[in-house]
């Protein structure tokens, strides 16, 4: 899994210009664009829905990264699909039928993303790593922006890579959370290829700090 994609989080861009957002992220040459959904009851925050989902789709191609902090993520599968979500990635922690809310996702056809608190041990997903194309670790705990990466979490990506090549599985492995051009180096040493950057990049210079993401990837 050595393709390193850079996934900027949409919750820090502009919200009241968001086409224009996309556009510029388009020209970084950046391929995902993430999308933090959340309901205000499984994580204290509230940000946007499947409406706005819609309403960005035909502003872009990028990849929709679709991640659901929300409660009983398999109420909002379809939902998301009509919606133009390309990756849906749901809470391990959200939902009591984990199994199946993973199967609908992929029936529905979305690419299928599972993901975990830090305080969350890799053992609540083993069971279902062969279902998914994408294993989402937090690196802070969700809610909100602007958080200070969890340097522990390293340990738990290196123990997934090494779960991976047990399973002879081939899932991306996606960091979120206090991303910057020095964290980077922990998550992708450990063995992360997607990263998810939100305050870093649109705080400033957008292709200037993508840039230093990239370079930082290469070091």
């Amino acid at each position: 899994m050595s393709h390193y994609k850079i996934a900027p989080s949409i919750l820090a861009a502009d919200y009241a210009n968001f086409e224009k957002e996309l556009k510029r992220l388009e020209k970084t040459g950046v391929e995902y664009v993430h999308i933090d959904v959340m309901d205000g009851h499984f994580v204290p925050n509230i940000s946007f829905g499947a409406d706005v989902v819609a309403a960005m789709r035909p502003h872009s191609k990028l990849v929709f990264d679709c991640h659901l902090m929300v409660s009983n993520p398999e109420n909002h599968i379809e939902t998301f699909a009509r919606a133009g979500a390309d990756i849906l990635t749901i809470h391990a922690e959200a939902t009591v039928h984990l199994h199946g809310t993973l199967q609908k996702i992929r029936a529905a056809g979305m690419k299928v993303g599972v993901v975990i608190n830090p305080g969350t041990p890799l053992v609540t997903i083993e069971p279902v790593l062969n279902l998914v194309d994408q294993v989402l670790l937090m690196t802070v705990n969700p809610g909100f922006g602007g958080q200070a990466y969890i340097p522990e979490v390293a340990e738990k990506i290196a123990d997934l890579v090494k779960l991976r090549e047990a399973k002879g599985l081939n899932f991306d492995i996606e960091v979120d959370g206090g991303i910057d051009d020095k964290t980077i180096h922990s998550a992708k040493n450990a063995g992360a290829n997607v990263f998810v950057a939100g305050s870093y990049l649109f705080k400033g210079d957008l292709d200037a700090n993508v840039a230093k993401l990239r370079a930082a990837l290469h070091d």
